[in-house]
Order: C-alpha cells, then sequence, then structure tokens
C-alpha cells in the first residue's frame, strides 16, 4: 500500500496578514518556522522513504525543517498562479467582489493572468504521478496544492474543503479500490479551521 503524506508549508509573512501569495515566492514567517519544527515529530514518525517538495521558498524550507534539506523540487508542486490578485489582502478582494473572491475559492474563477482551477488541478496531480515513487512518499507544498489534489484524486472539489492549515498534514493511501482519504488537516496545535489562504 502507497501513502501520500502531503504537508503545507508553515505560515508565511503574507499568510501571516492575509495576503494570496500565489507563486509570488515569500518566506516563512517566525510563527512559520516554529510550526514546522513542531510537525517534524510527528513526519519521522510516518517514515517517509521519498521526498518531493514545491520549488518555491517557503515549501522548500519547510521540508528542510521537517529533517529534509535535499527534497527533489518540483515546479509542478507550486501553488495555483494568482495573476492580478498576487500580493492582494483578502479583506480588500472581498470588500471589492466577493462574488469573485467565494468564485475562486470554489474553483469557478480565475483573476486576471491566474490560472483556472482544472488546469492547476491537472498540473499538480499531473506532478504528483511523476515525483510518486516509494511505499511513503512525503510531499511539501501549498494549502491549493492539497485541495488540488484531493479534487484529482478523490473527487473532493474545492467549495466541499476548508482551507489547509499551516503546518499541517493530509494523508492519502493508495489501496485496492482506489485512493482514501485518510488524515486531514493535523496538526500538533490542533486543527486549523480558518486558515488563511
Amino acid at each position: 500500500m502507497k501513502r501520500i503524506i502531503l504537508v503545507r508549508h508553515g505560515e508565511s509573512a503574507w499568510n501571516s496578514v492575509r495576503r494570496l501569495q500565489g507563486q509570488a515566492d515569500i518566506a516563512l514567517s517566525p510563527r512559520g518556522e516554529a510550526q514546522a519544527t513542531a510537525l517534524r515529530a510527528t513526519i519521522e514518525a510516518m517514515r517517509p522513504d521519498h521526498v518531493v517538495a514545491s520549488d518555491l521558498l517557503r515549501a522548500r524550507h519547510t521540508a528542510a525543517l521537517l529533517g529534509y534539506p535535499h527534497a527533489q523540487l518540483s515546479p509542478a508542486l507550486r501553488e495555483i498562479d494568482v495573476g492580478d490578485w498576487t500580493g492582494r489582502s483578502i479583506g480588500d478582494l472581498m470588500a471589492e467582489d466577493q462574488d469573485a473572491y467565494l468564485g475562486w475559492r470554489a474553483g469557478t474563477y480565475a483573476p486576471r493572468g491566474g490560472e483556472r482551477w482544472q488546469e492547476f488541478r491537472d498540473r499538480v496531480t499531473a506532478g504528483l504521478g511523476k515525483a510518486a515513487s516509494g511505499e511513503r512518499l512525503l510531499v511539501v507544498c501549498h494549502g491549493g496544492v492539497i485541495r488540488a489534489l484531493l479534487d484529482g484524486l478523490l473527487g473532493l472539489p474545492p467549495k466541499r474543503i476548508i482551507p489547509v492549515g499551516p503546518a499541517s498534514v493530509t494523508v492519502l493511501a493508495d489501496k485496492p479500490d482506489g485512493m482514501r482519504l485518510e488524515t486531514f488537516n493535523f496538526s500538533p496545535d490542533g486543527p486549523v479551521f480558518d486558515a488563511p489562504d
């Protein structure tokens, strides 16, 4: 049986102020570093035998703090490109056009210059397929990437999934009858129900 251990990066400097980052290469905040460090024992106990990470700084740094500084890097596992919304605050976007923002969260709207949900989901799912190796694959990535994989591998549309918490673990198991969700949004500090995108 193969398990896919998905970890969202720790809180970034922009997450801390609820600013959309998409593919902007933003560093972890001090709190994000502490979150990733606190998750290390949990990941070690899962004994991953192959590790891949998004090539963006916040994911690479999280992988290093988890004990995997030489993780295989994959641009295919980058966060969704939010186009003109890069760097914008969620509060401002909601105030300007709540329907557009909620449509983006549901996967039915793309900001100008941004990736469409279906394209993003297909990119991420194909990227995971190329990286898949071993019995316990650790993937250090982004909240949107995890939601895209839940859509692509389990058929859970984004409108049915809450935001993934920083430095949280989601586990999928490849069983004979198909992929199953074993764990979602686990963190040593408990689940985060209002995580920033």
